[in-house]
């Protein structure tokens, strides 16, 4: 019973968060990604829905998923319809899952006021349908609704429910902590009374981020003796979410020492978190605890200066244990430490002098309005540069760009882009949304004949902001442009008056650190 199961609901639970819908095809690339990861179950979705759901679970079938379960969800049946017509039940069943997840009603005041019938027939309800999943040879975990909320109100009839679901044949009952408003220490009693009471089928955990307690509260009931762990990747729920696989997995791993996932799985962790949030087309939580971006990133120049001394000093575990990785910010708040720890990073030996008169220029261009902290590469190519290494892959001739607004409501922009690459000299035009789409354009289609892994480049994030507001029309600007390629992401900053000029001196970072980093 050491062994802790982990269960997914991102792709049912997750998927009721606002602002998130996955497509078939997004659920079954995200259930590939999460049995990679290693999950014992995978809840594809409330089968009863709609004719979406029961197309996953059918393709679901052909995917060959070598460590997961994929469970169907349902509810017990109707309180006027029996088991053998019952549309939840039988569509759970026509799903031909090994697994099947059941919710039913524990808290009186639920039965009473939502369902709409006795609490001994509700008793009944939760018994039949587990018997009746039972029967057909599907493993079955019956989700106990408002377990938390029900016990607190009534005990008594909270705990007959999970009697009645455990004595029906249940593999597992969980205690699911709905409207997300206990404490961790509530929790920990709660799930302690359960699991002495019924210490022969294990006793599970789900719970909402309502009170920020989420993580915490899995944890308190996994110590209480819970050996079922519910959660979503990235936390991704209704209201304010569900609780967080990306944070109790390391939790239960490094913190708590139970076993939980093999280590070299955990190493993908950020990888999964960073591919959910892709699929489903959100930004990424830059401050998620593990897995974001600024979970191990460090900014105070005392604080780079004892990491260089000793990780432990301001990190709790090593971020490669995760797949996660240390970054270094450069910004006016960094000594010569965090230049130092920058240029180790990048292999290139401690030098005083080199450090000091990075910082000064750094500390010079921050003045002018430039910005490091998501600027990465633009601060690579800036040490290559004060280094004498830095060679241009071309040199600019000139840029033209030119917005028309027509008769007939079309805009039209262009921009035309002449360079030198050696001793040949491009001059192409450039058709885009907007003048900065169309400088992308016409820089890329001048460069891809001579270094055709330029249209391995996605820019795929443009932050404007202006610097020095009082000036008014004539304020300068500062542009943060990220782009990616198959393998890495990067930034580059670009700032001027001329909102144009500005976005070019990105553009040209991004396309530069892009040949710079293949020629390596």
């Amino acid at each position: 019973m050491d062994k802790i199961k982990l269960y997914d609901t991102t792709l049912r639970d997750g998927m009721q968060a606002e602002g998130v819908s996955f497509s078939l095809e997004d659920k079954l690339a995200i259930a590939r990604c999460l049995d990679e990861l290693g999950l014992d179950y995978i809840e594809g979705g409330y089968a009863a829905s709609n004719q979406k759901e029961i197309q996953f679970f059918a393709e679901a079938a052909k995917l060959d998923l070598k460590n997961a379960k994929i469970a169907a969800f349902g509810n017990t049946r109707r309180a006027d319809t029996g088991v053998a017509d019952d549309v939840s039940l039988n569509t759970m069943l026509a799903c031909k899952t090994q697994a099947a997840t059941l919710v039913g009603k524990t808290w009186d005041m639920h039965v009473t006021e939502v369902l709409g019938c006795s609490l001994d027939e509700n008793l009944t309800i939760c018994a039949e349908s587990v018997e009746y999943l039972k029967k057909h040879g599907v493993e079955t975990i019956f989700d106990a609704e408002h377990f938390f909320d029900g016990y607190k109100e009534n005990p008594e009839y909270a705990m007959e429910v999970l009697v009645a679901a455990a004595s029906a044949g249940a593999d597992a009952i969980v205690l699911c902590e709905t409207n997300g408003g206990c404490l961790p220490e509530q929790v920990y009693e709660i799930t302690k009374t359960v699991c002495e009471q019924f210490g022969n089928i294990i006793v599970g955990i789900h719970t909402h981020n309502d009170t920020d307690c989420a993580t915490a509260n899995s944890l308190a009931a996994v110590r209480a003796g819970a050996r079922h762990v519910q959660g979503t990747i990235n936390g991704l729920g209704e209201r304010c979410g569900n609780a967080n696989l990306c944070a109790i997995i390391p939790n239960l791993a490094f913190k708590m020492g139970l076993e939980a996932l093999n280590p070299e799985k955990i190493k993908t962790l950020t990888d999964v978190s960073r591919c959910v949030f892709e699929i489903g087309n959100l930004s990424p939580v830059m401050n998620m605890p593990y897995v974001g971006d600024s979970a191990f990133a460090h900014k105070g120049g005392l604080h780079v200066d004892a990491l260089r001394k000793s990780k432990r000093t301001y990190e709790h575990i090593a971020p490669e244990l995760v797949g996660n990785a240390r970054r270094f910010l450069i910004s006016e708040l960094s000594g010569r430490s965090t230049v130092m720890a920058k240029l180790e990073k990048a292999k290139i030996a401690e030098d005083k002098q080199l450090a000091r008169k990075i910082l000064t220029r750094v500390q010079e261009l921050e003045n002018e309005g430039y910005q490091f902290e998501a600027a990465d590469a633009s601060f690579d190519l800036l040490v290559k540069k004060i280094m004498g290494t830095y060679k241009p892959f071309f040199d600019l001739i000139k840029y033209h760009v030119t917005v028309e607004k027509r008769a007939n409501g079309a805009d039209v922009t262009e921009a035309t882009v002449k360079l030198r690459v050696g001793d040949k000299t491009e001059h192409v035009v450039g058709e885009g949304d907007g003048p900065v789409n169309a400088l992308d354009a016409a820089l890329r289609k001048s460069l891809e004949n001579f270094y055709p892994s330029i249209n391995e480049v996605h820019l795929f994030d443009y932050k404007v902001r202006v610097v020095n507001a009082r000036a008014g029309t004539a304020a300068r600007v500062r542009v943060i442009i990220e782009s990616r390629d198959k393998n890495s992401i990067w930034g580059t900053v670009g700032v001027s008056e001329n909102i144009i000029e500005a976005s070019w001196q990105a553009l040209v970072d991004s396309v530069e650190y892009k040949l710079q980093k293949d020629a390596m």
